[in-house]
Parts: structure tokens; C-alpha cells; sequence
């Protein structure tokens, strides 16, 4: 190793554990579901995106193993090549069903969803307003397209419409888009969509929403872009197969002419090899799921409602989340992950939050409650709330 790049890591790496920002990986023994097993102990797991419990849903494993008993385990080249199955079309043309838009098109994260469909469509000339407090994927996506990124105060529709009509006024750029995360994935708030819309009428605004922890959670299940009855006033909804859907993978669901471009301009489209079938299918089941019953989806907003109010009754900090994301901000980046580890060792997996992911001094631990969760499960992690906040002079 060289001994330039040896003292770089050394001196970083210590710099962050000295400062509470080293984040530890845990690898689990188990499915990840509402009981996850880390060295041999079980916890109440409430870290997870896996909010319908349909990670490791019967169904969806049914429908994986069939794929691979009939396409085998891979896709074996790019879509554009011969990496496109019938299984991917099955699934484009379920996922614009689900969203109510006129096509789709499926990449294999949702990650790769912002760095591809940004920077297919925006470029130099162009500018992109973007909220403050959007997700790593849509700041790098945005920093990928070479476009003006002009940041707007969180959820500030205020100071939203003042950069527009200042971007409008200044005409040096061919295009403008407005670009947001449907639910925030740290405080849980959900974006101010139909004054968005609003804005982005009067002054011909692009419209784009990253809907991740939104499908699946709002709208019964369709997302924060159906919560609002706006999917003919979207150009751009994106969401991922990783979380709700509970499998792997991402989509941009729009106009046919929106999706046919990204088919021959998105980047890891045309230069990754295509999701497995395996994938492809239990998302394609995933997504039946959703579209025949809104059962889970009932059942995630009880559990996340009955922990919202265990904890709040306790006296935590809990913000001002408007979804099941239910932080606990604790504040100091170290107190926050002693916080965590006391839970884990009293038997709640509770992951800690802290710098860059939220800003400094605003330290959490993130709960993720899911449609798996019994109640005596959420009981049980709210007597440990109970206990180790105490403990530790928090509440």
C-alpha cells in the first residue's frame, strides 16, 4: 500500500471513531425480518426498509425460485444487448400500472434511478433546484448532469418560488427542474408536492419526485405522487424495489417518451447488465400484492402509529415525522450511538444516525416499524426505550 494512502486511512479513520461518526456493519444471521439475529442473539429489528414484511413474504420467494428454474440465474447482458427478458417488460408494464403512468423503466437500484435519469435529461445549460435535504443519490445525480444545482430551504415553498422565478427571470438556462424526495428519509416529512406542482406550472418547471420510502407507505400503497392525486402532473416519479416492494432494484415511471429516451440515453441502462430474474419476478408478485389488497399497508400504519406513541408518551424526541420513520433524536453524535448500542444490548436493533447522513448536532437513532412487527414485538422495544433512555438521562 502506499504510504501516503496508509496514513490518510489511518488518520481519518481514527478522526471518526474519536468523533462518534464510524458507522460499525453488523452482519446479520437471519432474513432480515421483524427478528433479526446479530452473534447469536435475537433482537427486535427496527432498522429495516423492509416495511411490508415482504422481504421474506412465501409468495415472492415462490416467484423467485420459478424464475431461476426457467431463466436461470442471471440476465447475462445489458437490456440493450440481449439482457432484456420477457419478465423485465412484464414488469415495466406492472410498475406504470401501479404508479398510473403511461410507461416505465427498471434499473438496478434505485440509486442508479437518479444518476441515470437526471443526467439523461439535464445538462450544462440547464439548472436544477433541489431541497436542501434531498438524498445522497439525487445530490450526486444532479453534481453528475453538469447542470446549475440551486439549493432551496427545506420544504420552503417560499424560497422555492423565489429561485424559480429568478432562475425564469435570468433566461441563461434552456431548462429548469424542481426536484425532491417524496418522503425524507431521515425526519420522515413528507414533500409539499401540490404547491411544488404549483410552482412548477407557473414557472414551466420540470417536476421531479424520488418517491424510495414513499411507494408502499403513502397513497395505500402507490406512493406520495397517488397520496396527492398528481400522476399526470409528475414528469419524473422514481422509486426503488428495495424497500417497500422488499427485493432489489429501481424505476422511473412517466410519459412513453420520457421512458424511450432514458432506454437510449440512461447510462446504466445501456451499460450494466440487467436485473436477475429472480428479481425481477418477486418484484412483478411484489407489486400483485399491493395492487390486490391494501392489507399490509393497514397494518404498517397501525404498528407505526402504536410505536409513535409508546415512545412519544415516554418523553422522546421524536420530530415531526408525518410516515412510519419514527427517529429518536438524541442530538450529541456520540451519546447517540451509546444510546444504540445500550439498545442492542438490551435486545433492540436500533441503528444510530449521526454526521454526514444528518446534519451535526442533530444525532438519532432512525426506528423503521414495519407491517411484521406484532404488538408484543413493539412492546418489548419500547420497555427497552424505556429502560436505556433513563439509564442514560435521555428522557
Amino acid at each position: 500500500m502506499s504510504s501516503k494512502l496508509e496514513q490518510f486511512l489511518k488518520e481519518n479513520l481514527e478522526d471518526l471513531k474519536s468523533r462518534g461518526l464510524y458507522n460499525v456493519i453488523d452482519p446479520l444471521e437471519s432474513p432480515n425480518g421483524p427478528m433479526i439475529t446479530i452473534n447469536g442473539k435475537k433482537l427486535v429489528n427496527l432498522s429495516s426498509n423492509n416495511y411490508l414484511g415482504l422481504a421474506t413474504d412465501e409468495r415472492l420467494k415462490g416467484a423467485a425460485i420459478d424464475a431461476i428454474n426457467r431463466y436461470g440465474v442471471g440476465a447475462g447482458a445489458v437490456r440493450t444487448i440481449n439482457g432484456t427478458l420477457e419478465l423485465h417488460v412484464r414488469l415495466e408494464e406492472k410498475l406504470a400500472e401501479f404508479k398510473g403512468t403511461e410507461a416505465a423503466i427498471a434499473y438496478q437500484s434505485g440509486f442508479n434511478c437518479n444518476m441515470a435519469a437526471i443526467s439523461a435529461v439535464m445538462d450544462k445549460n440547464d439548472a436544477i433546484l433541489s431541497d436542501e435535504l434531498n438524498h445522497a443519490s439525487i445530490i450526486d445525480g444532479c453534481r453528475l448532469s453538469k447542470a446549475k444545482i440551486i439549493r432551496y430551504d427545506h420544504s420552503d415553498m417560499d424560497d422555492l418560488r423565489a429561485k424559480a422565478k429568478e432562475a425564469k427571470d435570468s433566461g441563461q438556462y434552456n431548462k429548469i427542474m424542481v426536484i425532491t424526495d417524496g418522503v425524507f428519509s431521515m425526519d420522515g416529512d413528507i414533500a409539499k408536492l401540490p404547491e411544488i406542482v404549483e410552482i412548477a406550472e407557473e414557472f414551466d418547471l420540470i417536476t421531479y419526485v424520488d418517491d424510495a420510502h414513499g411507494s408502499g407507505v403513502l397513497g395505500k400503497g402507490a406512493g406520495t405522487v397517488k397520496h396527492f392525486g398528481l400522476q399526470d402532473k409528475i414528469d419524473f416519479q422514481i422509486g426503488t424495489l428495495s424497500k417497500a416492494i422488499g427485493v432489489v432494484g429501481g424505476y422511473v415511471a412517466g410519459k412513453k417518451e420520457l421512458i424511450d429516451w432514458l432506454k437510449v440515453r440512461s447510462r446504466p441502462f445501456l451499460f450494466s447488465t440487467s436485473l436477475t430474474p429472480a428479481d425481477v419476478a418477486a418484484s412483478i408478485r411484489s407489486i400483485e400484492i399491493l395492487m390486490e389488497s391494501t392489507e399490509l399497508n393497514e397494518r404498517l400504519w397501525e404498528n407505526a402509529n402504536y410505536l409513535k406513541k409508546g415512545l412519544k408518551d415516554l418523553g422522546f424526541d421524536i420530530g415531526n415525522s408525518e410516515t412510519p420513520i419514527t427517529p429518536c433524536i438524541i442530538g450529541d453524535e456520540v451519546k447517540t450511538q451509546e444510546f444504540s448500542k445500550r439498545l442492542n444490548e438490551e435486545g433492540v436493533y436500533a441503528k444510530s444516525i449521526v454526521f454526514p447522513t444528518v446534519p451535526r448536532g442533530t444525532g438519532r437513532v432512525r426506528n423503521m416499524p414495519s407491517a411484521a412487527h406484532t404488538k408484543e414485538m413493539l412492546d418489548q422495544a419500547i420497555a427497552v426505550y424505556e429502560k436505556v433512555g433513563k439509564e442514560m438521562g435521555i428522557i
